[in-house]
C-alpha cells in the first residue's frame, strides 16, 4: 500500500514537470477539415455547454449537502467558460492568416505579428483557454475524492 502510494505521488510530480519540458505539441485549440469538421465541433461546444449548464442546474437545485458536489459546480462553471473561450477561439482562427502568428520555438513562444488587431488579440486570448480547463479539472480531481472518502468513511461505520 505504500509503495503504490509513493510511486502514485512520483507519476503525479513527474508527469507535470514532463509537459512544463517538452511542450511542443501542447496545442490549445485544434484545427478541423474546412467546413464540416469545424461545424460539428461547433455544435459539439454548444452541446457539451447545455449539457453542463443543465448538471449545474441538477446540483444546485438537489442541494447536496456535502462540499463534493460544490466542487462538481465549479468544474461545471469553469468547464461552461472553457468552452465559451475555445469556440470564440476557433470561430476567430478562421479570420486570422498564417502569419499573423509567429511561432519561433514552439507553442511557449507565441507571438502576434504586428500592427495588432482586434481579431489578433481575441485569437491569442483564446488560445490560453487551459487557463479555464486546468482548475476546473483540478476541481473534478477534488470532487470524486471528496465523494470516495465520504464513501470510505460510511463504509467503515
Amino acid at each position: 500500500m505504500v509503495l503504490i502510494r509513493i510511486t502514485s505521488k512520483v507519476f503525479c510530480l513527474f508527469l507535470p514537470a514532463v509537459l512544463l519540458v517538452f511542450p511542443e505539441h501542447a496545442l490549445a485549440i485544434q484545427t478541423h477539415g474546412a467546413p464540416e469538421g469545424i461545424y460539428v465541433h461547433q455544435m459539439a461546444h454548444i452541446f457539451f455547454i447545455a449539457s453542463l449548464c443543465y448538471l449545474f442546474w441538477d446540483i444546485r437545485r438537489s442541494s447536496f449537502p456535502i462540499k463534493s458536489w460544490r466542487y462538481l459546480q465549479y468544474f461545471c462553471i469553469l468547464m461552461i467558460l472553457w468552452n465559451i473561450v475555445a469556440f470564440t477561439g476557433h470561430i476567430v482562427e478562421i479570420h486570422i492568416d498564417s502569419a499573423d502568428i509567429i511561432k519561433d520555438n514552439g507553442y511557449l513562444s507565441i507571438h502576434i505579428a504586428g500592427p495588432i488587431t482586434t481579431i489578433k488579440l481575441i485569437y491569442y486570448v483564446a488560445k490560453l483557454d487551459h487557463i479555464f480547463s486546468v482548475p476546473a479539472l483540478i476541481c473534478l480531481y477534488l470532487c470524486l475524492r471528496s465523494l470516495y472518502l465520504t464513501s470510505v468513511a460510511e463504509e467503515k461505520e
